[in-house]
């Protein structure tokens, strides 16, 4: 009782009780998973018989042919209501006789086998002493003459094959008895050894409890401090909580303003190049246009002088003269209007800097944990002196706990316990001794009489002679007479004692296992001791009267069986709900309020987050209203596409070198060879930089009608959903804040409720099992005295008791067969005259017996 209410008390440290079974713990994300240590006990909870177990079966097999009927529940109960009940002969009262009339129609196959058996006890002695009387008065065998008969020779061998059948069948039962006699000794020198074992495995638990409620306070401690790690990061587990709300309504219109600041700057680099192409291209296309003129001037001047008036050269110069034309530039850069309003205005809003408007946005985001951070440290702080003052309270509580003493007495009682059955079991082994001894008498006193008829078996078939006469049979086949004729006579001395041993322990064996060992096996005999008002009158549940002098909780043995044999803790086993409660001892409730009211202090306040000043807004505006929309870029996309000059430089180059090597040497030839080598020239050193002017400048058109494109709807969609998002954080971002706090305030003490409730499943269902208990009364119960004493007791009487029942038939077939082994003192003489047609002696003929010879009588 110490150790039960030790064990109640440990619930001191568990939180609200409820007995509705195993409490459903919560999900709270990211509690920790406990797990009570499991205790390793030693005492197997099943018993196997072993290579002997099919025996003991077949005796179960035979006990339900004799006692077929089914635990006697309804009588049961009745023989216990009525403990002084009078069940002799001269009884007058209806109710008892009924009673007695009901265990005898119960018992009725035990009695059956009993009366049977004490009729073999009774008239086997007497049938002995008359047989011996009648041989010796030369009847009933006793007369050492044997009368020769035609089927004697087929009777013979009948008579040998069944005694031989016989014996085996008998030898088979002295070994079910030598078996079971082994057995019962084996077994009872384990009793110890399963004694200890069970002490063992209480003081395991003794010893495991105060580990288990050490643990139980360790998980307190790792509980806080999980809870102190969240509450020391409230920064980054509360704050980022709030930012990862902020951030899918946040990021993609703060992305929108990034990437228009990235067009800005782009538009601007564009403005940029596409304005210093223009100026580079107009001042290329001048120079190209002056060099490309001169080098015409100069052809012309050539076609004029008088050398191109003369065959062949005037034919040459005709055909270079209309050419000429094309030798020029193709450009009108001038036309081109400028860009350069539309820089400045751009270059103004890039001054904004749009860009560090957008990352001042996302810090005010990502400040937030800090934020956090820093307006909770006193309320952290208190939180954390709350959660301190309760861990202190709990080791106070555990340590106020008398358990050690409570364990302290325990193991003296087990101890005490232990001495006992120590001093005891010797006691027993040697009593077993005794048993031991006794079994080994009777099964060899069984074994002498087997032995006998085999030896008799033996010599009479080996030694006998079909053609010797009954007078001149040999020693050998003598001796085998003699064999059988000493096993029949100390058959009929024994016989009835071995079976006065048989019934006895028949009946005791037989009852105790249809009375005990069955209905404890299927849970009747626990079901006799739950029957309300049974074991004690006033009393409706004797379990919990017992235990706690109320006899009206709902406690039956089977149930606390039931549970103990599952594991379950005390607590839960023995319902000590109903005895303490333990809310007085420890106010959950308080603590769980005294926690939620500092977490409630969690103000944290998060001023007015802007996105984009009106700076940023202005700037984005002004950008929509720039005038680059407005620039007509399919001009200058034309005069980008156009060539430099408005003929191949190079293919003019070669049309004239090749005309002017047609003309004989002079100095036309050579001016034109001059002026080719100029255009070539040209076209090296003046088109490509002209070129380059061109590409830049188709570059950053494309760049810029891009970027232009539908720019005051971009512009305006961005605003109004900077217009959107910023209505909600002026709106919500209050309501998230408080949201967030309030679920960061029940994660810290779901924690708590979460430990809570593992500590009370802990103690009811895992801290302090009773398992113990339910081994320790199934290793009475099922192993030592159903296994260890019952099982083999019912072998050793069963083959015991097939052995003697045996025996009479083997008696008188040994008497008959024992005729045709001895030697006789007398034999039938044939005289011719009187031999019948069978070849036999008639006897009818004389009116008297054969023999010639007498002899006095021998056993």
């Amino acid at each position: 009782m110490a150790l039960v209410f030790s064990a109640l008390l440990l619930l001191g440290l568990c939180g609200k009780i409820s007995s509705e079974g195993q409490p459903a713990f919560h999900n709270t994300p990211g509690a920790m998973n406990y797990e009570l240590p499991t205790t390793k006990y030693e005492t197997q909870d099943t018993f196997n018989a072993g290579i002997v177990g099919p025996l003991y079966k077949m005796v179960h097999i035979f006990l339900n042919v004799v006692q077929p009927n089914d635990f006697p529940l309804d009588l049961i109960k009745k023989l216990i209501q009525n403990k002084n009940f009078d069940i002799s002969v001269d009884s007058k009262e209806p109710e008892i006789i009924v009673l007695a009339l009901k265990i005898a129609l119960y018992e009725i196959g035990v009695l059956i086998c009993a009366i049977l058996g004490l009729l073999f006890i009774i008239l086997m002695p007497l049938v002995g002493c008359f047989f011996c009387m009648c041989r010796c008065c030369n009847k009933c065998g006793g007369e050492m003459h044997q009368r020769q008969k035609q089927n004697a020779p087929c009777r013979r061998k009948c008579l040998g094959l069944s005694l031989l059948v016989i014996c085996l069948l008998m030898s088979l039962g002295i070994i079910y008895g030598f078996v079971a006699n082994q057995q019962t000794r084996t077994r009872i020198k384990g009793t110890q050894k399963l004694a200890k074992s069970n002490f063992r495995d209480f003081q395991t638990l003794l010893t495991e409890t105060p580990k288990q409620i050490d643990y139980v306070v360790e998980q307190y401690t790792n509980t806080k401090n999980k809870a102190f790690s969240d509450l020391d990061g409230i920064g980054s587990v509360l704050g980022g909580r709030i930012k990862d709300q902020l951030k899918p309504k946040v990021t993609p219109v703060l992305e929108e303003i990034k990437a228009m600041a990235t067009a800005i700057k782009q538009t601007k680099d564009a403005l940029q190049n596409m304005s210093s192409s223009l100026k580079s291209l107009q001042d290329a296309a001048t120079q190209l246009n002056t060099n490309l003129s001169s080098v015409r001037n100069s052809i012309e001047n050539s076609l004029s002088s008088s050398d191109c008036t003369s065959d062949p050269a005037s034919k040459i110069c005709d055909s270079i003269r209309p050419s000429l034309s094309s030798l020029g530039s193709s450009l009108n850069s001038s036309q081109l209007p400028s860009v350069d309003r539309e820089l400045n205005t751009v270059t103004e809003v890039d001054k904004t800097d749009l860009e560090s408007l957008v990352k001042r946005g996302y810090t005010t985001i990502d400040e937030i944990p800090n934020t956090i951070q820093n307006q909770t440290v006193d309320v952290i702080k208190d939180v954390k002196n709350t959660l301190d003052s309760i861990s202190s309270n709990i080791k106070d509580m555990s340590q106020s706990i008398p358990i050690e003493d409570m364990l302290l007495q325990v193991s003296h009682y087990l101890n005490n316990s232990n001495r006992y059955l120590n001093q005891e079991l010797p006691k027993l082994e040697e009593y077993d001794s005794y048993w031991w001894l006794g079994g080994l008498i009777v099964c060899f006193l069984l074994t002498l009489i087997v032995t006998f008829f085999f030896l008799g078996l033996l010599c009479g078939v080996f030694g006998y002679d079909k053609h010797a006469t009954p007078t001149r049979r040999g020693c050998v086949s003598n001796t085998g007479g003699i064999f059988l004729m000493a096993g029949v006579g100390f058959g009929f001395l024994f016989c009835w004692i071995l079976m006065i041993l048989v019934v006895l322990t028949f009946v005791v064996g037989a009852n105790v296992e249809k009375l005990l060992c069955e209905p404890y096996e299927n849970k009747k005999l626990l079901q006799v001791l739950d029957t309300p008002y049974l074991l004690k009158e006033q009393w409706q549940f004797y379990l919990s009267g017992m235990l706690f002098n109320n006899p009206d909780i709902n406690m039956t043995f089977e149930q606390v069986y039931r549970d103990c044999k599952r594991g379950r803790g005390i607590y839960a086993a023995f319902q000590l709900e109903n005895v303490v409660n333990v809310s007085d001892h420890f106010n959950i409730d308080q603590i769980s309020e005294n926690i939620n009211t500092e977490l409630e202090n969690l103000n944290v306040n998060i001023d007015s987050i802007e996105l984009l000043d009106n700076t940023g807004r202005k700037s984005l505006e002004d950008f929509a209203h720039s005038g680059i929309d407005t620039i007509d870029y399919s001009t200058y996309l034309k005069e980008t596409e156009k060539s430099p000059t408005e003929v191949n430089l190079l293919t003019f180059a070669s049309t004239l070198e090749a005309k002017a090597n047609q003309l004989p040497e002079g100095k036309l030839k050579q001016a034109f060879l001059l002026d080719v080598q100029n255009i070539r020239a040209i076209h090296q050193h003046l088109l490509p930089p002209v070129q380059q002017s061109l590409n830049t400048l188709r570059q950053s058109v494309w760049t810029l009608q891009q970027t232009s494109n539908k720019l005051p709807e971009k512009v305006k969609k961005i605003l109004a959903s900077l217009d959107s998002v910023q209505h909600f954080l002026t709106n919500n971002v209050s309501l998230i804040v408080i949201g967030e706090t309030k679920k960061f305030g029940k994660t810290i003490l779901g924690y708590f409720e979460h430990y809570l409730h593992w500590v009370f499943y802990a103690i009811t269902e895992k801290m302090t099992s009773c398992k113990p208990m339910a081994t320790a009364m199934d290793s009475a119960v099922n192993g030592i005295l159903c296994g260890y004493v019952a099982d083999p007791l019912n072998l050793f009487w069963f083959g015991i008791g097939k052995a003697t029942v045996l025996l009479l038939p083997a008696v008188i077939i040994a008497i008959k067969l024992a005729k045709y082994y001895r030697r006789m003192d007398s034999e039938d003489v044939y005289d011719d005259l009187e031999i019948g047609s069978n070849g036999y002696h008639k006897d009818h003929l004389y009116g008297v017996h054969n023999p010639v010879m007498t002899s006095p009588s021998r056993y």
